[in-house]
């Protein structure tokens, strides 16, 4: 069974069609890295997938249930409104820039969206957050600020929130992008435990020694569409199309 699916998913920004015809199926388990040049889409259709952006054309379905069905930028079909917000709650997001809030710690951070969202009573929030910091590797700093940590120990705090709404599907949108070079390994790390641990993810990312190792599939978009959807040795030995060709020349 599909934990995610989309068929025939546009979205256009006025005139401008930025996702055409996206039809891509995800398994649960399955790790999916998204690559391509900037602009190709790959944020808006991550973002497009939680509703941050409204599709103009087509359908989501979760775990083979139809989400959402839009027709001419107004969403026509959903699941009713109970199932469809339990459905968003599992799905964690981590975006390029960690949206820590300042006045609070890296703990309550990490225990905020459970408290206030899924209900949890605070001991189990806390428990959890203590949990989560340790598996990111920042069990010492769960009574500091946010800013006094580096972009990687933000960004690691802001998995950690992720992973505190316990979700089935972690969708990541160039999580490493806004880091120093010095500091990507240690959030890839992160990432690459979670892999193993079984977790579904759909990554945007340039770092292609990521998709390489970690990926199941590799998705290669441009112009809005999915041109390969393929297992990293093939696309990376062997990439078909000559705009895939041309990208990977272009960053390898």
């Amino acid at each position: 069974m599909s934990i995610i699916r989309t068929e025939g998913l546009c979205k256009n920004f006025g005139d401008l069609e930025v996702l055409k015809n996206v039809n891509l199926k995800i398994n649960q388990g399955e790790v999916i890295v998204i690559i391509g040049p900037s602009g190709a889409g790959k944020s808006t259709f991550l973002r497009s997938l939680n509703t941050l952006e409204t599709i103009t054309e087509g359908s989501i379905y979760i775990e083979d249930e139809l989400f959402c069905k839009a027709e001419n930028g107004k969403i026509v079909d959903a699941m009713d409104p109970d199932k469809h917000k339990a459905a968003l709650l599992e799905m964690g997001m981590v975006f390029q820039r960690f949206n820590l809030f300042p006045h609070k710690t890296v703990k309550e951070n990490v225990m905020l969206a459970p408290i206030h969202v899924r209900k949890y009573d605070k001991d189990i929030a806390e428990k959890k957050a203590v949990e989560l910091l340790d598996k990111v590797g920042l069990s010492d700093k769960a009574d500091v600020y946010p800013r006094r940590l580096s972009g990687g120990q933000q960004q690691r705090v802001a998995i950690a929130r992720a992973l505190a709404m316990e979700p089935k599907i972690m969708l990541f949108d160039e999580p490493t992008s806004a880091l120093d070079p010095e500091l990507v390994g240690e959030v890839l790390n992160v990432m690459k435990d979670l892999a193993k641990q079984g977790m579904t993810m759909i990554v945007v990312t340039h770092e292609m020694g990521f998709a390489r190792e970690v990926a199941d599939r590799v998705v290669f978009m441009a112009d809005g569409e999915i041109l390969e959807d393929r297992d990293p040795q093939s696309m990376f030995s062997y990439p078909q199309h000559p705009k895939t060709r041309q990208f990977l020349e272009s960053v390898l």
